[in-house]
């Protein structure tokens, strides 16, 4: 009768070890949610509410501030629930334009992180907006489930200051940072 061989605990704890930093390369961020908010359209002297807006990071900046937000190389997110249907036209200009607004004039990165959007944006649809530091790439998903990911930490930068850098609606980015101490 053959004998069944026992793993060493040496082995046992290397397999672990191994698995377990395998593992971390897949794992997601623990997010804290930052604050949330919503974006209107204002037409004439009317608010027209255009998306739900959700702010998560990965790590917290060592100060409260929008700046900080933006430059804090880590894991952080939008989420953006529809709130009404939305034009892909109309959502592709709102977003090169706030590009414009603050700066950013790579048009090339733009036309990537754009073409995600295939169709409308209908109401209760879902936008994703990540930016992952170890890649340093930021990911938009759109619904449908088209993806464009785009390089650079100027890119990640320019996308974050769309709502906490020279944003037309202020009081919006500070809602996006409320729940930071």
């Amino acid at each position: 009768m053959k004998r069944a061989r026992s793993k060493s605990p040496a082995f046992l704890a290397a397999f672990a070890a191994i698995f377990l930093a395998v593992a971390s390369l897949f794992a997601l961020p623990d997010y804290t949610q930052t604050g949330t908010g919503v974006r209107v359209s204002k037409v004439g002297v009317v608010e027209i509410e255009v998306y739900r807006i959700s702010h998560y990071m990965d790590q917290l900046p060592p100060t409260r501030s929008k700046q900080a937000v933006i430059d804090i190389d880590t894991g952080k997110k939008f989420v953006l629930t529809m709130l009404r249907d939305v034009d892909r036209a109309t959502i592709v200009k709102a977003l090169r334009d706030a590009y414009a607004m603050n700066d950013y004039t790579d048009t090339a990165k733009i036309g990537r992180f754009v073409a995600a959007f295939e169709g409308d944006l209908k109401a209760g649809s879902e936008v994703t907006i990540e930016y992952d530091p170890r890649s340093k790439t930021t990911t938009i998903t759109a619904p449908g489930g088209r993806t464009a990911t785009v390089g650079g930490l100027d890119f990640m930068k320019a996308t974050w200051s769309i709502w906490f850098g020279k944003i037309d609606q202020p009081q919006l980015a500070d809602e996006l940072i409320a729940k930071l101490r």
